[in-house]
């Protein structure tokens, strides 16, 4: 489902593990409040995000880094990164340059945002409807998600 209306801007709260699928959650907060968006995403996803909130920089560039350099190079206007809604379980986000809108994962609109310094932004009736609460601190869960990042290689996501 798609929504529209008042924009809230989202500040990436941080990564957390799925207890029982050991997936990769990424918490998006509403700016001055309380309330996030919970994302499952791929453990690469997870990756490059962590890497951004480290400021790691690789040997090479990344994907997101290629990208986020084109961005800055070829646009004058920054980006537009929106978290527009949820439909059966999978999230949905939009890019929008200048009058042109492109469809978008919000794992990649995250990575990214990290990179250029774009707020990433959702209607607020989205928050309302899906946003939780969070109950336990965040930081043991990016530690473990470290953990578990030190611990997989490229061989465990072949089909």
């Amino acid at each position: 489902m798609n929504y529209g209306g008042v924009m809230v801007s989202l500040l990436i709260e941080g990564i957390r593990l799925d207890e029982v699928s050991n997936t990769p959650i990424l918490l998006l907060r509403e700016e001055g409040g309380s309330r996030c968006l919970p994302i499952w995403i791929g453990a690469v996803e997870a990756g490059a995000i962590a890497q951004g909130l480290d400021e790691t920089q690789p040997d090479r560039p990344l994907t997101h880094d290629l990208m986020a350099r084109v961005l800055l190079h070829m646009v004058d206007d920054p980006p537009a990164f929106t978290i527009t809604g949820i439909d059966e379980g999978v999230w949905l986000a939009q890019m929008q340059i200048g009058d042109t809108v492109f469809d978008a994962r919000p794992s990649d609109l995250v990575a990214l945002s990290q990179r250029i310094g774009v707020q990433l932004q959702c209607p607020e009736e989205l928050i309302d409807e899906v946003g939780i609460i969070l109950d336990a601190d965040p930081q043991d869960e990016v530690e473990e998600f470290r953990q578990f990042l030190d611990q997989v290689s490229p061989d465990d996501f072949d089909d």
